[in-house]
Order: C-alpha cells, then structure tokens, then sequence
C-alpha cells in the first residue's frame, strides 16, 4: 500500500462535532481552545500554547506529507467554533495500522459527547475506508482521564512502555498502549452510537 496515498485530508462530519484537516490558518483558534483550561499548562500531555502554536501545527503538516499522519482540527457544529485537535499518527499503511492521538478538547467541551462522536468519526473511517487492522491509542501513565476515556471507547490495553520516551524536561515516561482491532469494531461501533443515543 502507498505510504503517501493511505492518509488523505478528508473532513469528517457528525451530528455535534466536524473534524476538518489541520490548517495553518487555524492556529489562532487553536490557542484559544487551548486556552479554556489552560491545557497547555497540564505537564503529562502537549497542547500547544501561543509560543508552540507554529512548530505544533508544523510539525503536524510535516507529518502528514511523509504519509505518517492526518492531523484535524475538531470544531463544534453549533458554533462553527474550532475547540480541539486530534490525529491518525504513527501511520503503517503496509501494516493497516495506525494510532489515533494528539486528542484534546477545549475544558467546556469535556465529558460531553464530543468525545464519543469525535472517535466514532476517526474508527469508522479507520475500519470501513482505510481497511485498517487495528488502530492503537496511547497516553502517558499518570493520564489517568485519558485513559479512562480511552477504555470507555471499548479499546483494550495491550501493554505499558516503561521508559518510553524522554519529555522536553528530561523526564521519562511510561505509556499505556491500547488498541482496538478490526474484529472487535462492529461491537464498538454499537456500543459507541448507543452511548451517542441516550
């Protein structure tokens, strides 16, 4: 499969969220977003700020053109206003398999139904358009919202990487890998859209 033609910029619209492809246009909305919570002030995560605003999105664009990535920006259908970002990342196309992070949502819009709709959008395109085998979601130990979050999607943890990788500020950390695979995704899919229902 071609690394460079897997992943192509595509808007995902739901019922309260759309996630459009990442722009370097929308870098002003995505500090404001940031900023409702002060999110880039959470030491276990990255949420860019003001100052790391253009190398995020740089470096999320240089991704995507190698093929690795599909950065979005999620924006909020009412308002038409942008309140977060996520993406496919770690992309293996010969594999089918890709990761699905960078996720964070501006504070007002937490534990709503975002979430749920925004992974909806991300795993059916993963499964029924890329035919991918398994899509993984990974996040730092002491993250435990996340993952939380990520274990009420249905995904199940594969592991821990001790010693994963080194933070800016020299501290390693330890990261919890889950994933959900192709076979499990119709029960996940079920699952997901009734707790969109209710």
């Amino acid at each position: 499969m071609d690394q460079l033609r897997w992943l192509q910029p595509t808007p995902l619209v739901g019922e309260t969220v759309s996630l459009l492809p990442l722009q370097a246009s929308h870098s002003a909305a995505l500090v404001s977003a940031a900023a409702d919570g002060d999110l880039d002030k959470l030491w276990y995560t990255s949420v860019p700020n003001q100052e790391r605003i253009q190398s995020y999105i740089d470096t999320a664009l240089h991704q995507q053109q190698l093929g690795l990535a599909l950065p979005f920006v999620v924006v909020d259908n009412a308002s038409q206003q942008v309140i977060g970002s996520t993406r496919y990342c770690n992309a293996e196309p010969h594999n089918q398999r890709l990761e699905i992070g960078y996720t964070w949502y501006a504070k007002s819009f937490q534990r709503s139904a975002v979430n749920t709709e925004c992974k909806l959008l991300l795993l059916e395109h993963a499964f029924e358009r890329l035919s991918s085998i398994a899509v993984e979601f990974r996040t730092h130990w002491h993250n435990q919202r996340s993952r939380q979050a990520i274990a009420r999607l249905g995904a199940k943890q594969d592991g821990v990487l001790r010693n994963h990788s080194c933070s800016a500020d020299g501290v390693y950390r330890d990261t919890v890998v889950f994933s959900i695979i192709n076979h499990e995704w119709p029960v996940v899919k079920r699952s997901l859209q009734f707790k969109l229902e209710v």
